[in-house]
């Protein structure tokens, strides 16, 4: 395997864990822990797909990650839930 195999399977890896942790309901989709875990699994496949050079999901996971860390950045301006 190449690295921007392993790179790119545990980028796809992280977030399929996150995606199947949401749909069973063990964490939320606004979890810190899913939006990280979304976060670095897209910031892997990004790099992955830039390695190979495959620009479709380079755009695809840039906008992934991008989207993750904004979810992040916005939890830190508003007052933590509570329960």
């Amino acid at each position: 395997m190449d690295p921007s195999d392993v790179i790119g399977s545990i980028g796809v890896g992280l977030i399929l864990i996150a995606f199947i942790l949401n749909l069973n309901g063990v964490m939320d989709r606004f979890a810190r822990s899913y939006l990280v875990l979304n976060l670095v699994g897209a910031s892997l496949a990004l790099l992955a797909s830039a390695l190979i050079e495959f620009y479709p999901f380079v755009v695809l996971e840039a906008v992934w990650a991008l989207a993750a860390l904004i979810g992040l950045l916005s939890q830190r301006s508003q007052p933590p839930k509570t329960v």
